[in-house]
């Protein structure tokens, strides 16, 4: 969970976000940019990565404007800015413009720790985004996410969910929200272990295993079906990213006992098992085609593109296909 300073208002005029939890950081800047949009429907929002953020940007960026609009700028992986880019945030810091928030992405290290200092200094607004390695930190997450949708889970409904999920916290949200969505009243144990040993034609989950074993058919059944009963599509891109990468690690790493391997990557051992299963027909080759269609289609379910379920169809195509490249 993202840890806040004292000064807890989204719209200060310059927040920073540390860590490299990608789920937390993002959420420190939909919180920032939602209250900006509460205050004037209309604000320009600039996600900047470091590459597009040169000398004079930021300064065009934040000049007064004729119409006072209000503004957030964000600023991604600001750790990897030019020397140059960074002097001028130094200047901007010690004199932030009205009605604009400036938000900082920071990964927390020795690199970049200057700037972090400066924007300290000057009193910004922080977002601790720390990288989740222990279980009881993803346990105490899972009970946040069910808490802040209002509603009740059991312990053992929680950590069956970690021990069936893993370790990716955009994958446990989902699947708080897809429970949430689909479970009235308490969610124990029992509703857990129906929705991650069945309930295929609801969950992202089945949509990505198929692919990645290469059956299509079955995966695009898979999709269609939890589409139409209202599963987000970013939460199938999620289980698809997630799915591709579990072949990934699992073909990259040493050979070794499940349980070995399920402290080195991160994974429940039974999911050990089942990835040995599914990446037989993979090549390292198709695992990069693969995540190269997950990205697009990640893209094209957030606004990139004009017809999501066409996206999340043809990463699934693309997918199954990869999944049987090897021996092509």
């Amino acid at each position: 969970m993202a840890r806040k300073t004292a000064n807890d208002d989204p719209l200060a005029p310059v927040t920073v976000a540390v860590g490299q939890e990608d789920l937390l950081l993002d959420r420190a800047v939909q919180e920032v940019v939602a209250a900006a949009k509460a205050a004037d429907a209309d604000t320009d929002v600039r996600d900047l990565t470091p590459d597009q953020l040169q000398p004079g940007t930021l300064a065009e960026l934040t000049s007064p404007s004729l119409f006072a609009e209000r503004k957030v700028v964000v600023v991604r992986n600001a750790q990897d800015l030019s020397a140059d880019t960074i002097k001028d945030v130094k200047a901007y810091l010690s004199a932030p413009a009205e009605e604009i928030t400036l938000v900082l992405l920071h990964a927390g290290g020795a690199k970049g720790k200057g700037l972090l200092d400066a924007a300290r200094k000057v009193g910004a607004r922080e977002i601790a985004c720390p990288k989740m390695t222990k279980p009881a930190d993803r346990l105490a997450f899972v009970r946040q996410e069910f808490r802040a949708k209002g509603r009740s889970a059991t312990p053992e409904a929680c950590q069956a969910l970690v021990d069936a999920i893993g370790s990716d916290l955009r994958e446990l949200a989902s699947a708080v929200s897809q429970l949430v969505a689909d479970v009235e009243g308490t969610i124990d144990e029992a509703v857990v272990g129906r929705y991650y040993t069945g309930r295929a034609e609801a969950s992202s989950f089945t949509v990505a295993d198929r692919a990645v074993e290469g059956r299509a058919a079955e995966a695009l059944e898979a999709l269609r079906w939890s589409l139409s009963t209202g599963v987000a599509p970013v939460m199938i891109t999620s289980a698809l990213a997630q799915g591709v990468r579990a072949i990934g690690k699992l073909s990259s790493a040493r050979g070794g006992r499940p349980a070995d391997l399920a402290r080195e990557l991160g994974m429940p051992p039974w999911k050990i098992d089942r990835v040995r299963q599914q990446m037989r027909g993979w090549t390292p080759d198709g695992v990069a085609v693969a995540l190269r269609a997950v990205a697009e289609a990640d893209a094209g379910v957030k606004g990139g593109g004009d017809d999501p379920e066409y996206a999340l169809e043809k990463a699934v195509v693309i997918i199954a296909r990869a999944a049987r490249s090897r021996g092509r």
